[in-house]
C-alpha cells in the first residue's frame, strides 16, 4: 500500500513521518486514558464512593484530555510541516530537473501537462505524504497497542477485535487495483482537458477566423463530459469502498461488544471491565477507517506522483568537466533513435568548420532537426561521436558548451519584457549603442526608435510586432551574445521576403567570423553556403557546395530544381 518510489521522494523528510506517528500514538494513549478514567468513575459509583474519591478520575481525565489535545495539535503541526516541505522540495526538484534537461524535450509531456504536474500534481502529493503515509503507519500500530492493553482484561474479546481489523485492509486491497486504473484514467482525462483548453485559448484567433470556434466548443464539451464521467466513477468507487469499510468497522466493533457482554454473563467478567472493552472496541477500527478514507486521496496523489517520477527519472544529458575552446563541430558515424526501434540518423558523418556557412537540407523527416538536436546537446548518439573543438560533447561542461553556442529558430522565444531587457538576457554588459548597432544590422533600429525605443515592452508571444520583426529581433539578440557557433534552424520560416533577405544577409556576413550552421527547407537560401549536406531518410546522401551538388544531378539537384520551378510558376501565375 506504500509505493516505494514515492516514499523515496520524501528524502530527508521521512523523519517527520515518524514524529507524526509518535504524536498520533501519544494521542491514542491519552484517549485510552480518558476511557479508563470514565470507567474508574463508573466503578466508584457502583462502589458508593465518597464525593472526594471522584476527584482522582476527574483530574486524570482532564490531564489525559489535555495530553490528547497537545498530541493531536502536534501531529497536525508535523503533518503541516511534511506538506510544506514536500511541496517546496518537489517543486524545486521538478524545476531543477527541467533546468538540467535544458533543451531536451520531456517525452509525452505537453506544456500544459508539465504545468499541471508541477502545480496540481504536487498539491495532490502533499495530501499523500501528510495524511496517507502517517495514517498508514499509525493504523498498522494502533490495533496491536490496543490488543496488548485489552489482552489482560479478556483475551477472547481482544483476539476477536484484532482478528476483524485486517478485514479493512483486505477490502482496500480488493478495490485498489480497480482504483488505481480509475485514478490513472482520471488524471489522464484531467491533463487532456487542460491541454485542450490551453490549445483552444492559444488558437482562439484562428478558431474565430476559420469559424471553427463552435466545433472546438463541442470538442471541449466532449472532453469535459468525459472528465465528468470519470469523476463520477471515482465518486462511486469511493462511496462503495467507504460503505464496505463502514460495514467491516461497525460489524467488527459490534462483534467485540457482543463477546464482551457474553464474557460478563458466562465468565464473570466485571461489568466495568466490559464497559472499558466496549468503549475501546471502536478504537480498534477508527484508525484503519480513517486510513481507508485517506486511501482515495492517496490514489489520486499516487497517479500524479507517477508522472512526477517519470519526469524526474528522465535521463539527464551527460556533461563532463573540460572547458570548450574551439568552435569546430564534427559528427562521426552518428546513429540515433528516438524510440529505440527506428533509427532517425544512420551512420551520419558531418564536419562544421570554425568559420564559414554550412547548410543541412532535405525533405521533411530526413533527419535535419535530429542533427540539430545532436549539435545543441539535446540528445546523445546511440553510436558514434559528436565533438566540439576536438573534444567530445559529453566531456565538456554544460556551462562551457552553451557559452559558445547560439540557436535561432522559427520559434525563438522573445520574453514579455522591454527590448533592452531581452538584449541583456543574452549579454548583461551590452550597451544601448551596441543594441542599436545590432538592430541596424537587421533593419529594426528605426522601428524601435519610433515605437518607444529600447523601453518598448514586447508583449506575450511577441504579439505586438510582426512575425518578420520577431525573427529579426531574435537574430539581433543573438548577435550581441557573441558566440562561436550559431545554429539557424528554419530561422526564415513563415516570414516576409524582406525579412528573409535581411536575415540571410546577416547570416552570411556572420559566417566570415563564426561557425554558422543553417537548416532551411528553402534551398535558395543555402546557395551561398560554403558547404551543403543533403539528407534522405536519416542518411547523408550528398555533400559539397551548391555548384558541385547541382553538377551531380542527384537528390539535391532534383529538389532544388523542383522548388525553383514551383517558385517561377507561382510568380508567372501571380503577375500574369
Amino acid at each position: 500500500m506504500i509505493d516505494k518510489a514515492l516514499f523515496r521522494l520524501l528524502g530527508g523528510n521521512k523523519k517527520y513521518i515518524w514524529f507524526a506517528v509518535i504524536a498520533m500514538v501519544a494521542g491514542l494513549a491519552a484517549n485510552i486514558g480518558v476511557t479508563a478514567c470514565v470507567c474508574w468513575a463508573v466503578w466508584l459509583l457502583t462502589e458508593g464512593a465518597e464525593a472526594m474519591d471522584y476527584l482522582y478520575p476527574v483530574v486524570g481525565a482532564v490531564l489525559c484530555m489535555t495530553a490528547r489535545f497537545i498530541a493531536t495539535s502536534k501531529a497536525g503541526d508535523i503533518k503541516d510541516i511534511i506538506g510544506r516541505n514536500v511541496k517546496k522540495d518537489l517543486r524545486e526538484r521538478v524545476y531543477n530537473k527541467i533546468v538540467r534537461l535544458g533543451v531536451r524535450s520531456t517525452d509525452g509531456m505537453s506544456m500544459a501537462g508539465l504545468t499541471q504536474v508541477s502545480m496540481e500534481g504536487v498539491e495532490q502529493l502533499d495530501l499523500y505524504y501528510s495524511s496517507y503515509i502517517p495514517q498508514f503507519f499509525f493504523s498498522m500500530t494502533a490495533p496491536f497497542i490496543l490488543f496488548f492493553i485489552c489482552l489482560p482484561i479478556d483475551w477472547r474479546v481482544a483476539t476477536v477485535l484484532l482478528a476483524c481489523v485486517p478485514l479493512i485492509p483486505l477490502s482496500i486491497v480488493a478495490v485498489s487495483k480497480y482504483a488505481k486504473k480509475i485514478f490513472a484514467k482520471y488524471w489522464g482525462k484531467y491533463t487532456s482537458m487542460g491541454d485542450s483548453f490551453l490549445d483552444s485559448v492559444q488558437g482562439l484567433k484562428e478558431l474565430k477566423i476559420f469559424k471553427a470556434d463552435a466545433k472546438q466548443h463541442e470538442k471541449m464539451n466532449e472532453n469535459a463530459e468525459e472528465f465528468r464521467k470519470i469523476t463520477m466513477k471515482v465518486l462511486v468507487m469511493q462511496l462503495a469502498s467507504t460503505t464496505i469499510m463502514d460495514f467491516v468497522a461497525y460489524g467488527g466493533a459490534g462483534l467485540g461488544i457482543a463477546f464482551a457482554i457474553t464474557s460478563v454473563i458466562n465468565r464473570g467478567l466485571s461489568p466495568v471491565a466490559a464497559l472499558f472493552l466496549i468503549f475501546v472496541a471502536a478504537e480498534f477500527f477508527l484508525p484503519l477507517r480513517a486510513f481507508g478514507s485517506a486511501f482515495h486521496v492517496a490514489m489520486n496523489g499516487a497517479s500524479a506522483g507517477k508522472k512526477i517520477i517519470s519526469l524526474l527519472d528522465t535521463p539527464d544529458p551527460v556533461w563532463g568537466e573540460e572547458t570548450l575552446t574551439g568552435g569546430e563541430i564534427e559528427l562521426t558515424n552518428v546513429t540515433f533513435s528516438y524510440d529505440g526501434k527506428r533509427d532517425a540518423l544512420k551512420n551520419v558523418s558531418m564536419r562544421f568548420a570554425e568559420k564559414g556557412m554550412t547548410a543541412i537540407v532535405g525533405e521533411s523527416g530526413c533527419g535535419k532537426s535530429t542533427v540539430v538536436n545532436m549539435i545543441i546537446g539535446a540528445y546523445r548518439p546511440k553510436n558514434g561521436t559528436v565533438t566540439v573543438g576536438g573534444k567530445r560533447a559529453d566531456e565538456v561542461t554544460r556551462e562551457s558548451y552553451y557559452e559558445n553556442l547560439a540557436v535561432v529558430s522559427y520559434n525563438t522565444y522573445i520574453f514579455n519584457q522591454t527590448v533592452r531587457e531581452n538584449f541583456h538576457l543574452a549579454n548583461g554588459n551590452v550597451s544601448d549603442e551596441d543594441i542599436y548597432a545590432a538592430l541596424e544590422k537587421v533593419n529594426l533600429a528605426s522601428f524601435i526608435r519610433e515605437n518607444g525605443g529600447l523601453d518598448k515592452v514586447i508583449s506575450e508571444d511577441a504579439s505586438n510586432i510582426s512575425g518578420g520583426q520577431k525573427q529579426r529581433l531574435a537574430l539581433a539578440v543573438n548577435l550581441v551574445a557573441d558566440k562561436k557557433i550559431y545554429v539557424f534552424d528554419e530561422a526564415t520560416s513563415n516570414i516576409d521576403i524582406e525579412s528573409e533577405a535581411i536575415i540571410m544577409k546577416n547570416i552570411k556576413a556572420l559566417s566570415a567570423e563564426k561557425a554558422v550552421i543553417v537548416i532551411s527547407h528553402r534551398l535558395a537560401n543555402v546557395v551561398p553556403s560554403d558547404h551543403i549536406y543533403y539528407m534522405e531518410n536519416g542518411e547523408l546522401k550528398e555533400a559539397g557546395d551548391h555548384h558541385t551538388l547541382m553538377a551531380k544531378k542527384g537528390g539535391y539537384e532534383k529538389l532544388y530544381s523542383a522548388q525553383k520551378a514551383l517558385e517561377e510558376g507561382y510568380a508567372k501565375e501571380v503577375f500574369a
